[in-house]
């Protein structure tokens, strides 16, 4: 398993810099996750940002969609998105406040019903 970076000691100046980077794009973000039941953050052109929001749509799911740039611009932005939530890829899609991952574990949820479930509870 993988170790998580946030655990071992990170001084303070380096907390400083990773929490100020794209402050107000992770503020808008961690504002739609509290205010809808289900968020999507992708990106434009990417294949499986599109597959997981029709994978929604089929099942008949709500959600919003918050896009950041595409291949070829926002990088920066997209990075400090990564960084919170410590997933490396898009999209990535948050389930009642909660981050479940990206195509492959939402479309494994939508499959078993535990996204379903989820929203249910």
């Amino acid at each position: 398993m993988r170790p998580d970076l946030a655990q071992p000691p990170v001084s303070p100046a380096a907390k400083q810099a990773m929490e100020a980077l794209q402050s107000d794009l992770v503020a808008e973000i961690r504002t739609l996750v509290a205010g809808h039941p289900v968020v999507v953050v992708g990106m434009g052109w990417n294949p499986h940002v599109r597959a997981i929001r029709a994978a929604l749509d089929e099942a008949k799911i709500e959600h919003q969609y918050r896009e950041i740039g595409n291949y070829a611009s926002k990088w920066r932005e997209r990075l400090a998105i990564k960084m919170w939530t410590g997933w490396p890829t898009f999209p990535q899609v948050f389930v009642r406040g909660t981050f479940v991952g990206g195509r492959d574990l939402t479309t494994a949820m939508l499959k078993d019903g535990t996204l379903r479930a989820m929203l249910d509870a």
